[in-house]
């Protein structure tokens, strides 16, 4: 399997906005030593492995709308999403929307924020810790499923 890498590629468009390409594709490819080079995109409109750009795609992409496995901007979309408006598995901004978010406004299964939804109680943390115990201050919260101790059952 030692020649089954895949080539680098790059693209530039031949518009440029400053000293950027409005266009920039570049895909890392295997080097003749067999080690993986990165492909390092940078435009307007980046897409790469490692992509920096308004709008970047890529496993890392840090731009003001951004799509990747680690996202990074204004708009972030990826895996783990940081961002002013962020979705992702692990997601962190104002507003975070993901399995773990947090942020301002959270929605999530884990979140944290002062406007978190997901499947918690509503009064956060403190209500969450009164619903495991009973009302008569024993530790359980009226579960018993079957774990009782010998002296709480009958004859």
């Amino acid at each position: 399997m030692a020649g089954l890498g895949r080539r680098a590629m790059e693209y530039r468009s031949e518009q440029v906005w400053g000293d950027l390409p409005v266009v920039h594709v570049s895909v890392g490819g295997r080097r003749a030593d067999g080690r993986y080079r990165l492909g390092r995109a940078r435009g307007i409109i980046a897409l790469g492995d490692v992509a920096t750009g308004l709008v970047a795609i890529g496993g890392v992409a840090i731009g003001l709308f951004s799509v990747g496995g680690v996202a990074i901007g204004l708009v972030a979309l990826g895996g783990v999403a940081v961002g002013l408006v962020a979705v992702g598995a692990v997601s962190i901004g104002l507003v975070a929307i993901g399995a773990v978010a947090m942020g301002l406004t959270a929605v999530g299964a884990v979140t944290v924020g002062l406007a978190g939804v997901g499947p918690r109680p509503s009064g956060g943390m403190a209500a969450a810790a009164r619903a495991l115990w009973t009302k008569d201050g024993r530790p359980g919260g009226g579960c018993k499923a079957g774990l009782e101790s010998p002296m709480e059952r009958g004859p």
